[in-house]
């Protein structure tokens, strides 16, 4: 059975910068934990195709600027400490920012993609003279499956990838209306817990509207600026997508603040929990009142990932936290169950299609708009809207509809990826590191 207290702690945790790279650090750092003290002779790392797209050109926090899956593992053997999971990175210094970047170029460094591999995968092996370790994480991103020094196993999951994926298939388990009861089991420890994700949520915000924070568009300041030129300040929907790109654009350029995740994705905490706090402060909730709505939008988000994959190739922000949220303004506000599971078709039929092209700063406008379409949902939902269905992909259960996105992910978007990653590859004059290699990892091992 699956209880609230484990969904928390499994599902909505802090998280600094993007969590691909993040988990490659991650990963990197633990490998790295087994092996004395000494001289680098090489980090290599295979990962799956959704991991190299989201974390080939990434900035990672605290690194002015700094980019990619490469510089994040060579900074996970210098700096990275297993102990703070997603925010392996946070005790990185400007000097370990130099010897990583010195790593890389030297070619200590490799990060190659296994296209067979999806959703998240990693395997890091680091050598340090005649000594090397391998970690691997499988299913989210902070799940280490397996630990190896010198071919001895330190750590190994009996069923890597039934644990990988278990929550996930407690999740797929329940229907929807099954899954919601669970907010009754919330006590003053959750509620605690859930007001600390929105509060740190609300902090890397409010920093994103500062000037000269980050290095990306600055798409929230610069919204807050229209509102205030076109006196629109005072309208909520456009204060939540504000705030939203604001959050986004500051984690995205690599501000060294965490923010609070929901189903493994930073940038899924801020759609899934700042519109649902913005809501409930503007319409004068209890902190109670808001803590509940935001386990409602946690719970519906993961409801739908459980579906879609940790990693997919439509943009989770917007679909399935963009859903997420609307179930919870709309629970916030006084809705029933058919009004909540409304909002979110109203959801999934506005953002079926928008696909992942990769984490970067321009994910800030994704997330506003998962973020204003969730609010808009809820209203329209509120208001008594029903979407006539069946039609498009939307069914009469939401149930069904989830699993209608996913087919389209998984069958209709299949090479989707590997197109995006070519692209990308292009763009950045990026080596050809994504190609089809069923013995990846034994060449890394020799």
């Amino acid at each position: 059975m699956l209880s609230l207290k484990e969904f928390l702690r499994r599902e909505v945790k802090p998280a600094l910068g993007c969590t691909e790279p993040g988990a490659v650090a991650l990963a990197v750092a633990r490998a790295n934990q087994e092996l004395p003290l000494g001289e680098l002779k090489s980090i290599q790392v295979v990962v799956s195709d959704s991991v190299y797209k989201n974390g080939l050109a990434v900035v990672i926090p605290g690194t002015g600027g700094a980019r990619g899956n490469a510089l994040a593992a060579a900074l996970g053997a210098l700096c990275g400490k297993p102990g703070y999971g997603l925010e392996v990175l946070k005790d990185c210094t400007p000097q370990d920012v130099d010897t990583a970047k010195r790593w890389v170029e030297l070619g200590k460094v490799r990060v190659q993609c296994d296209p067979n591999q999806h959703d998240v995968y990693i395997a890091a092996t680091v050598k340090k003279g005649t000594d090397w370790a391998r970690c691997v994480i499988a299913g989210d991103h902070s799940n280490i499956v397996e630990v190896v020094k010198n071919g001895e196993t330190i750590l190994r999951s009996e069923n890597a990838s039934q644990a990988a994926d278990l929550l996930f298939q407690k999740i797929k388990e329940l229907s929807y209306p099954e899954l919601l009861k669970l907010v009754e089991e919330m006590d003053a420890e959750d509620i605690h817990y859930l007001m600390k994700g929105a509060t740190m949520n609300l902090t890397i915000a409010r920093a994103g509207l500062q000037e000269g924070c980050g290095s990306g568009p600055a798409f929230g300041r610069k919204m807050q600026q229209l509102m205030h030129e076109k006196n629109l300040e005072g309208d909520l929907g456009y204060l939540i997508k504000s705030l939203c790109y604001a959050a986004a654009d500051a984690r995205m350029s690599g501000v060294k603040l965490p923010v609070m995740s929901s189903a493994g994705s930073g940038n899924h905490g801020i759609t899934a929990i700042l519109p649902v706090v913005l809501v409930g402060e503007k319409t004068g909730k209890s902190r109670e009142e808001i803590a509940r709505a935001l386990a409602v939008s946690h719970l519906s988000t993961s409801f739908v990932k459980s579906r879609l994959g940790r990693l997919s190739q439509v943009c989770g922000c917007a679909i399935a936290a963009g859903a997420g949220a609307a179930a919870g303004i709309t629970y916030l506000l006084g809705g029933k169950l058919e009004e909540m599971q409304e909002a979110m078709q109203i959801v999934l039929a506005n953002t079926a299609g928008m696909i992942c092209d990769g984490a970067k700063e321009s994910c800030s406008l994704k997330v506003g708009t998962g973020a204003f379409e969730a609010y808009l949902a809820a209203l329209f939902a509120l208001l008594g809207s029903k979407t006539a269905i069946p039609q498009g992909l939307l069914s009469p259960s939401i149930e069904q509809t989830v699993n209608n996105m996913a087919e389209l992910s998984q069958e209709g978007m299949r090479d989707l990826d590997r197109v995006i990653i070519s692209i990308l590859e292009k763009n950045f004059h990026s080596p050809k590191l994504c190609e089809g290699n069923n013995n990846l990892q034994k060449e890394v091992e020799n």
